[in-house]
């Protein structure tokens, strides 16, 4: 069996799409308000693979929809990629600590099998 090819690491990717942008002299067009609209958009196409699906159809993706999903995750993970890397934020960092923020807000005691918002978990803690 062929040995399985090592993902490139987070940094190795923000330089590659880094690369991709600069041999094509994209920097001009690539500020933070033009990548996060584009990043929109890219989201929205990625809903749109979902649209009309059941919950059940939506996790039952034939290969067809699994690979236009792919390529929606793919656009949507560049683009912001690129984003955190023009504006300079280490990404890796800012999501660990946003999920530190996150278990404070939704405790284990009070978020388990809940889809409450923070606030509703708080106040309904209260009562």
């Amino acid at each position: 069996m062929p040995a399985r090819k090592k993902p490139p690491s987070w940094s190795q990717l923000l330089l590659a799409q880094r690369r991709f942008a600069e041999a094509r002299d994209w920097q001009p067009f690539h500020t933070p308000k033009n990548l996060a609209m584009a990043l929109s958009v890219e989201a929205a196409e990625l809903v749109e693979c979902f649209q009309w699906l059941t919950p059940e159809q939506s996790v039952r993706l034939g290969a067809r929809e699994r690979r236009a999903v792919e390529q929606e995750l793919a656009d949507v993970l560049l683009y912001l990629l690129r984003l955190s890397d023009v504006l300079g934020v280490d990404l890796p960092q800012a999501a660990r600590r946003k999920m530190a923020v996150n278990a404070r807000k939704y405790p284990v005691a009070l978020a388990r099998g809940s889809a409450r918002r923070a606030a509703a978990l708080r106040q309904r803690s209260r009562v």
